[in-house]
């Protein structure tokens, strides 16, 4: 008899397309359904990446979403709400490789019905400006006092100087949205500039590596080298992450990380999505650990009361003798990193808020 040996050989990826292509095919039909705002959410962020990288797409690559392609004016026409979602997917297929011109008349069809005017927010109008105007349409009314308002958020770098992750995220996607996604100058002044460096100080010492990713590629966005600190601590947390194949595990995982650190690797030297991806449903996780210092150093800097200074010259032995050997190593690479600390700690530490209601 004949004995026949199998080996379970996965396939190889040997291109940045080819692992770019299992991730789509992952996040389009192993993670989430259809019907989940999430899945929405995933796909629209992954794709928008290969969009603005100019990922090399191959046609099959992109099969995956042929029925979403199909059926985007029923999506659109019963879900509305969800049309900057829907909008940016078609937008963002069209222009990596799918056959069609839906993303036109959809952006005409999203004019006709105002739903640019029904945003609550300058952020989210400003989001809807930018995708209609991929396809020459401009749906809001007084873009220049928009920009004006979304300027003026952003250059209070006061704002950013104090934790608010919210803000922090909204000043990238102000960059983002200014800058077209890197194809023009958002002519970031002064004062953007030092909102951006507050905000990624407040990111590093918070170990929060997504949104430093951000941060960093605002900043390449505006024509800026991020301070080498924190682009040599994106790297290493990038290769902390694993991408395992798990049919039943969870997916409120580290995937928008993954993808943030990725897309900053892409506009660096080094390519980005450089490693093997799993066949099939794919759960990402970072070893990452309890929390960052800035904890310890709010705390610290709170239980100070009035005694606290914004000087941070007269306050820093004072500060680091309280922190532990990881938060004292940490606070030195922030400093070292922007040379702009002691504006940044001025801000930080809330002087001119002590006796506030007393």
């Amino acid at each position: 008899m004949e004995n026949v040996v199998r080996l379970n050989v996965p396939f190889r990826q040997t291109s940045t397309a080819a692992r770019q292509a299992v991730l789509m095919q992952n996040f389009a039909e192993h993670r989430r359904t259809e019907d989940d705002v999430f899945w929405l959410k995933e796909n629209a962020e992954f794709l928008n990446i290969l969009e603005c990288t100019g990922a090399a797409t191959e046609r099959a690559a992109l099969t995956v979403h042929d029925r979403f392609y199909d059926e985007l004016e029923m999506r659109m026409g019963f879900f509305p709400q969800y049309y900057r979602f829907l909008l940016s997917m078609c937008l963002d297929l069209e222009d990596i490789g799918m056959p069609g011109d839906k993303g036109a008349k959809l952006v005409e069809w999203t004019t006709r019905q105002g739903l640019v005017e029904a945003e609550l927010s300058d952020l989210q109008r400003a989001e809807a400006r930018r995708l209609c105007l991929r396809r020459g349409v401009d749906p809001v009314v007084d873009p220049e006092a928009l920009e004006a308002r979304l300027r003026r958020f952003a250059g209070r770098s006061e704002t950013f100087a104090m934790p608010n992750k919210k803000a922090a995220y909204e000043l990238t996607h102000i960059v983002f949205y200014l800058s077209e996604y890197g194809r023009k100058d958002p002519y970031v002044d002064d004062n953007m500039r030092e909102s951006l460096l507050f905000a990624g100080t407040l990111a590093f010492l918070d170990f929060n590596a997504d949104l430093l990713a951000e941060i960093c590629i605002a900043l390449r966005f505006a024509g800026e080298a991020p301070p080498e600190v924190w682009d040599i601590w994106l790297r290493q947390q990038l290769s902390l992450f694993s991408q395992d194949a798990d049919e039943a595990g969870s997916v409120a995982d580290d995937y928008h990380e993954f993808l943030m650190l990725n897309w900053y690797m892409s506009m660096t030297e080094e390519d980005g999505f450089a490693t093997q991806v799993p066949e099939g449903r794919v759960v990402f996780h970072r070893v990452r650990p309890q929390s960052g210092p800035l904890r310890e150093l709010s705390e610290c800097i709170y239980a100070l009361g009035a005694s606290r200074s914004g000087d941070w010259q007269a306050m820093r032995a004072r500060v680091s003798d309280t922190l532990s050997h990881e938060a004292q190593a940490a606070l030195a690479a922030a400093e070292a990193a922007t040379g702009r600390f002691d504006r940044f700690f001025h801000g930080f530490a809330r002087v001119g808020l002590t006796g506030v209601g007393a």
